[in-house]
């Protein structure tokens, strides 16, 4: 029986090679950096379960944008860690709030670096919910102006993206009409379009003091075995004015993220979210998975999926490595 023809081993048998014929690639402005900011200066506070990150006070802050400003990263995605929590969530829509300061900073010393905002509640909230609550139950339309008044209070700070997180019903569009008429036409808005009630979740909880003091989040994150439930929340939040959406978390939602990509065709991103990280890290740590190799075949396994742009954790370490 004569040899089949083709052998699909010739085109791996070099780095030359197998750089000339790979289909994924990875360059470091495809990645956005999240960071935590919080009050003080000259503080450094380690994140226990996200060995590496740290919530940082303005000044340090500051530095890490420069610092993935020089390494070519995408951007930097900000979340906030307020001196005071209400149950009004004031911290999220205030000018003076612990976010809309850190955007003034950044864009006053680096100011070329693209800069995201998470536009969400529960940071701010002194039960860590996403929304008003009433007799136990989250409220979904009072807490579309909260949502509204932060994403317009981040865009004059400065934000060059504001990224709504919440999951509310209609929060697109309540954005959307907030920064047209408020003389923002041009923010665009990235959708956290499908979000999962996901238990990766959980290090990030600690990294932005957000964890709920009753019940969960799945009566408004979704369900995480509904995938065609995703594709209706991405079209809607399109329809209500979205400029780009995001699938999270990321690699245990890949086919969600390839179904977004084959069905629409605009900027799609995915959060590498910390419990992802976390896993990783700790087998990294463990030395049961080679640090290099595990960091860039993770993300390449993202961006094979269909996203365009991913938030990760790694965004400096995968910078140094493609470098």
């Amino acid at each position: 029986m004569a040899f089949p023809i083709q052998r699909m081993r010739r085109l791996r048998a070099s780095e030359a090679l197998r750089s000339l014929v790979r289909e994924t690639r990875l360059v470091p402005t495809q990645f956005i950096l999240p960071l935590f900011a919080c009050p003080g200066e000259g503080v450094r506070r380690e994140i226990s379960s996200m060995p590496g990150n740290c919530q940082l006070s303005i000044d340090e802050l500051v530095k890490e944008c420069a610092e993935a400003a020089k390494l070519g990263i995408g951007g930097v995605i900000l979340f906030g860690i307020p001196a005071v929590k209400d149950e009004l969530a004031s911290g999220a829509y205030a000018d003076d709030g612990i976010v809309q300061q850190a955007v003034r900073a950044v864009k006053r010393e680096v100011p070329k670096l693209l800069l995201m905002t998470d536009v969400c509640n529960c940071e701010y909230t002194s039960h860590g919910h996403c929304g008003l609550v009433v007799d136990g139950e989250v409220k979904n339309d009072p807490s579309l102006e909260w949502l509204a008044k932060g994403a317009v209070s981040h865009a004059r700070a400065g934000a060059d993206v504001v990224a709504p997180s919440d999951m509310m019903d209609g929060r697109v569009a309540a954005i959307r009409a907030a920064l047209d008429a408020s003389g923002f036409p041009d923010t665009p808005i990235l959708s956290y379009a499908a979000k999962f009630a996901s238990v990766f979740y959980g290090p990030f909880r600690e990294a932005a003091e957000s964890t709920p003091q009753f019940g969960d989040r799945r009566s408004y994150q979704m369900d995480p075995a509904n995938g065609r439930e995703a594709m209706r929340e991405i079209e809607l939040d399109l329809e209500e004015g979205a400029d780009m959406i995001m699938v999270k978390p990321a690699m245990p939602y890949l086919d969600v993220i390839r179904q977004a990509r084959d069905r629409f065709e605009v900027p799609l991103g995915a959060y590498q979210v910390s419990g992802e990280f976390s896993m990783l890290v700790a087998a990294i740590q463990k030395g049961w998975l080679d640090r290099d190799r595990a960091i860039l075949e993770s993300l390449t396994s993202i961006r094979r999926a269909g996203a365009d742009f991913i938030l990760t954790y790694f965004a400096k370490d995968a910078a140094r490595l493609l470098a």
